[in-house]
């Protein structure tokens, strides 16, 4: 169940105030789906985004919060910056500057795809030393992840919920809990999902993303292998997590997996 900033424990919500002042009200804020709290903070001099979760038990989404405090200062201008990062009472806390901003439109034609394919080039540039995690552990158990090996950041869940455009049009990435490095393709493939619920069709999505080189110089082959586990992860997630969210993305990737089924081999997947 999501906690308003009311029901933290009172030292805790005094840790938070240590460093931000006192909080004359807070806002819930009901977006993402993998933090226990989330809300805006108004003080007397600004206004913050706050996160949270709870540190017992240790979960992978504690893990994907912590993961999120330490790339920070390796994303800031392409993402908020975290200002106050606070464990006090049982509860883990980041307190980032508030981005006034819309989602991302993902939709067929929507102008926003331009500015995604300028965020998708950017991110590929990063530098990240401290980022180990391989983004093909997603998938061991469920086929061969050798073609996700690489060492571009890769953001991991670029859906338009997690792309901000301000008024003045900046371009801000959030939540990165699932950061990690793999083969810049990759990052590319998990957007598949979001272009079809946004509309677009299997074929509609694989154009819009033929533009970046690491798509169209991959095998058919290993495109269709990477649908089929992502289809599965899907379907194990959906009987796992059993809420509406995770059914939807099931079916999505397995009409992507099923898409990519129908497609011929090319001659470079003959030759390999």
């Amino acid at each position: 169940m999501r906690r308003t900033w009311e029901d933290l424990p009172p030292n805790t919500r005094a840790a938070i105030e240590e460093h931000t002042g006192r909080v004359e009200h807070a806002t819930p804020h009901h977006v993402g789906e993998h933090s226990d709290i989330t809300a805006v903070l108004h003080t007397a001099t600004r206004t913050l985004f706050l996160k949270g979760m709870q540190t017992d038990p240790e979960t992978p989404d504690l893990w994907a919060l912590r993961r999120e405090a330490r790339i920070n200062p390796a994303v800031v201008g392409l993402a908020p910056r975290l200002l106050h990062n606070v464990e006090a009472e049982g509860w883990h806390l980041l307190a980032y500057e508030h981005i006034e901003a819309r989602h991302a439109d993902y939709q067929p034609g929507s102008p926003d795809l331009a500015r995604l394919e300028s965020v998708i080039h950017l991110l590929q540039t990063i530098d990240a030393p401290d980022l180990k995690i391989p983004t093909g552990r997603r998938w061991t158990d469920l086929g061969d992840i050798s073609a996700l090996e690489g060492d571009t950041v890769i953001h991991a869940d670029l859906n338009p919920g997690n792309v901000l455009i301000t008024p003045d049009d900046r371009v801000f990435v959030v939540d990165w809990g699932f950061a990690s490095r793999g083969a810049a393709w990759t990052e590319l493939a998990l957007l598949v999902q979001w272009l079809l619920k946004a509309g677009h069709t299997p074929e509609q999505a694989e154009a819009w993303l033929s533009r970046f080189p690491t798509w169209t110089s991959l095998p058919t082959a290993a495109l269709t292998d990477f649908a089929e586990m992502n289809a599965a992860f899907w379907n194990a997630a959906a009987d796992r997590i059993a809420e509406p969210w995770a059914r939807e993305l099931q079916d999505i990737t397995g009409h992507w997996a099923e898409y990519r089924r129908g497609l011929p081999c090319t001659n470079h997947d003959r030759s390999t």
